[in-house]
């Protein structure tokens, strides 16, 4: 596995580096701003990313723009996003574009080196590992009630297969029904969790986030 860091703190950046060499893992290049990650992914075409949300000049969400430019370049890459504390909208930026091979951690899980490790290969293998307290505040907003057990089995297939970060045409290839059949159960999904129309790139996320809630509960 090769990895690239991006953080701009360097007792954490040269922490993780020795942490990720003593495991066995590559570390390609550790960077401290978003123009030197983005150089350093084009460099060594890394297996995974490791980012933290602020970064300079300005200490805002420069880390998550640069980990969207990153995946857009290479949708390949996994990103393991690394933050204090919770950004809300930053996370939804991230989930927006598919929850396969990201990764959204707090900051304190990284002393939890068995947890952090465990995230990493989660992502690194295409996985999500998003931080349950993470989730938790993205969800405050919504019903206590998920609406997941209104789902039939085919419409929950569905949203798993979303939280996989899959589009409609995989799913639809997976399932082996229709593109259309598809957007209709997607309808029905969103319909049964109450979520609005005003913003479908919103709903996507917001019904994934559910779903990996559900998960994690089990």
């Amino acid at each position: 596995m090769r990895i690239v860091i991006a953080e701009d703190e360097p007792l954490l950046r040269e922490g993780l580096a020795l942490l990720l060499r003593a495991e066995g893992l590559e570390v390609a290049a550790t960077t401290e701003d978003p123009s030197s990650f983005l150089a350093a992914v084009e460099k060594h075409e890394p297996d995974v990313a490791i980012v933290d949300v602020r970064m300079p000049p300005t200490h805002t969400d420069e880390g998550i723009v640069a980990a969207v430019e990153a995946r857009r370049r290479r949708p390949e890459l996994s990103v393991l996003v690394l933050s204090a504390y919770v950004e809300q909208a930053f996370a939804t930026d991230l989930l927006a574009g598919g929850a396969a091979r990201l990764g959204y951690l707090l900051k304190e899980r990284v002393g939890r080196v068995e947890e952090f490790l465990e995230a990493l290969h989660r992502v690194a293998d295409g996985g999500t590992a998003i931080d349950p307290e993470v989730v938790g505040q993205l969800l405050t907003c919504t019903r206590p009630d998920s609406g997941l057990e209104r789902l039939s089995t085919r419409e929950r297939d569905v949203l798993a297969a979303m939280a996989e970060g899959l589009g409609n045409a995989a799913i639809a290839e997976r399932m082996f029904v229709t593109e259309g059949a598809v957007h209709k159960h997607i309808r029905s999904i969103f319909a049964k969790l109450d979520l609005a129309p005003s913003d479908r790139a919103d709903r996507r996320v917001t019904a994934v986030l559910r779903y990996l809630e559900s998960e994690q509960r089990r």
